[in-house]
């Protein structure tokens, strides 16, 4: 029988193949080499230094566009791009997000909708890292509701003019192609945007207290003016951008366990050693209760992040199952997050330890691609048969 294992207690280690495995470690180490010893500074400061750099290496081990095909992209398994996710997040929501815009928005909007020549445009750039993307949706006065967007785009002989504001972007300030979603008068449409165009800029959001070590910006289109071939000619309507965040809300189910299980671990390390009262307060039961209380959240969550994985691998995953874990699992990251904090004492709201960073990311990663009243009406409506969004 195999020993019991405080960081996998029930044995998931033992549902990856050695390729998965390997993804995995090669993820870690690069997090552990590249984040970890500088990401508190980087918080603290506010900024993430060296982002191409960052952006790069990640090109270089595949973590770009990992789950895509062809284009210099890695051809991953839906596994294998959630394992990656869940070792970027334990180092910082801020390195996951830059990875999930990147892949799972602005590059999978272009493989999936995007000629040929759009493709071979940008994708292997964008895979090696030398190019960044960013992916405009939301608008400053439009959020959950995307159909209300007033980013519109005219027809101007054979151009396009691009007028409008999207907000909250990651990557936006550092991005060579912003894939901006408007509306025109064929209904919503994407465009791959060069950053360099006329008309064309993002101020970078600061004075943050989430998401610091994070590149989020403001897109400010001022009569932009695009060629025929900057429209993404394969999707038309809201189909479009809602199937690209299905793809980036995948990636939350497994990071958003990521940051659970690095606050868990250092709970239960800190536990181990600190002593009250003349021994080390995991010998105390009220202790050893919230250990088990977040061990068991940590692992049923990333247990479903695996189901839903191996789902989309097969092909079978549905919109609502992504709902069921991004809800799931990015709340009851937040909780775990909460609860080590409170096993640290004054000591969780340090930089020194990673508990309190990853809690206050986890706010924006709860809003962000879905709120939770947005997820829990999917699911409600899949429940009952009854749409309450209006």
């Amino acid at each position: 029988m195999s020993p019991f294992l405080p960081t996998d207690p029930l044995g998931l280690d033992e549902l990856l193949t050695d390729e998965d495995r390997a993804v995995r470690d090669t993820v870690r180490g690069w997090a552990a080499d590249r984040v970890l010893p500088h990401i508190a500074e980087w918080y603290e400061n506010g900024e993430l230094p060296g982002i191409r750099d960052l952006a790069r290496e990640l090109g270089s081990i595949g973590a770009l566009g990992m789950s895509l095909t062809g284009y210099g992209c890695a051809g991953a398994s839906a596994v294998q791009y959630g394992l990656a996710c869940l070792e970027l997040e334990a180092a910082d929501s801020g390195i996951r997000s830059l990875v999930s815009v990147q892949g799972s928005l602005a590059m999978y909007a272009i493989w999936k909708y995007g000629s040929e020549e759009q493709k071979q445009r940008w994708l292997p750039g964008m895979a090696a890292g030398e190019l960044i993307g960013c992916f405009g949706l939301t608008e400053p006065d439009v959020g959950s509701d995307p159909a209300a967007m007033r980013t519109y785009a005219k027809r101007d002989g054979t151009d396009w003019v691009l007028t409008g504001r999207k907000i909250w972007i990651t990557n936006g300030s550092v991005a060579a192609v912003a894939v901006v979603w408007a509306q025109t008068d064929e209904g919503i449409r994407g465009f791959a945007v060069p950053t360099d165009s006329a008309g064309f800029s993002a101020p970078e959001i600061k004075h943050k207290w989430s998401l610091r070590a994070s590149v989020t910006s403001e897109l400010v289109m001022d009569d932009v003016r695009l060629p025929a071939d900057a429209v993404l000619p394969g999707v038309t309507g809201l189909k479009g951008p809602l199937g690209c965040l299905s793809h980036a809300r995948y990636g939350i189910i497994w990071g958003s366990m990521g940051a659970a299980r690095a606050s868990f671990e250092s709970a239960l390390d800190y536990a181990r050693t600190r002593e009250q009262f003349g021994k080390p307060i995991g010998g105390f039961q009220l202790t050893q209760a919230k250990l088990a209380d977040m061990a068991l959240e940590l692992h049923k969550g990333i247990l479903l992040a695996h189901h839903l994985g191996r789902r989309m691998d097969a092909g079978t995953l549905r919109p609502e199952q992504i709902s069921f874990g991004k809800l799931n699992n990015v709340r009851e990251a937040i909780e775990i997050c909460r609860t080590a904090r409170t096993v640290l004492g004054a000591n969780g709201i340090s930089l020194e330890y990673p508990v309190m960073r990853h809690a206050t990311n986890l706010e924006s990663v709860l809003t962000y691609e879905g709120t939770v009243e947005m997820h829990q009406l999917v699911l409600g409506k899949a429940l009952t048969g009854l749409d309450a969004f209006r």
